[in-house]
């Protein structure tokens, strides 16, 4: 996969928006960016995390009570740490602000349990393409992927209820990268679509379902053909 920004982003989902802007704004320290109206009755508060994005989707509607993605803890290198420092936000998502190098993170990491970790090293490696930097670390640019075993895991993640849903990977060309991922064994969730003048957008599935949007941003590559 040939990356357009050399960063993740993760997006979660909410139906409280208050204490999640609070927690995330305050005791995480996360600075809000903009806010992006995604469809009627959902908002995208966009978050910068070190380059990459937060989004956090305030939806207007009751999501439904779905079992947990098998997105685990988001971790962010916090410059002047010493040790991990490990939190939650009002809704239990994970997040933990690390000294600059803990397990490999220099940026962000995304820890995701799975329930055959081989089957994920061979989608995250061969159908994504991302380098492993030791097994189960995967770097995508800056970011990394953590991968551990997880008998607990889903094993057919959704997208709808609240916490961690989805990861995202900006590209170049959605439609070659989507095409892709889907002839090296990866699952489609949603084919290309253009969405106004923003973005053209698709969405693959790791092993266990979990969610993963390839995106294709006109202010990152200047054009959506």
């Amino acid at each position: 996969m040939q990356l357009a920004k050399p960063r993740l982003d993760i997006g979660l989902s909410t139906n409280d928006i208050g204490p999640m802007l609070a927690f995330w704004q305050g005791e995480a320290g996360i600075p809000f960016d903009h806010l992006l109206p995604i469809r009627r009755g959902q908002d995208q508060h966009r978050h910068d995390v070190l380059g990459s994005v937060l989004k956090i989707n305030h939806h207007a509607a009751p999501l439904p009570a779905a079992a947990p993605s098998g997105y685990l803890e988001l971790m962010i290198a916090r410059e002047g740490l010493s040790e991990v420092r490990a939190l939650a936000d009002p809704e239990g998502n994970r997040v933990s602000l690390v000294p600059p190098g803990h397990e490999g993170v220099t940026q962000i990491g995304v820890r995701l349990g799975v329930r055959d970790l081989d089957a994920h090293r061979r989608f995250y490696g061969e159908a994504l393409g991302l380098p492993e930097e030791r097994p189960g670390a995967f770097r995508a640019g800056e970011s990394l992927i953590l991968l551990e075993a997880d008998p607990e895991a889903p094993a057919d993640a959704g997208m709808q209820g609240t916490g961690w849903r989805y990861i995202t990977f900006q590209v170049f060309k959605v439609d070659d990268e989507h095409a892709a991922v889907l002839a090296k064994g990866g699952r489609e969730a949603l084919a290309p679509v253009t969405l106004g003048t923003t973005a053209r957008i698709s969405m693959v599935r790791d092993p266990d379902g979990n969610w993963i949007e390839l995106s294709q941003r006109a202010s990152i590559v200047g054009s959506l053909a």
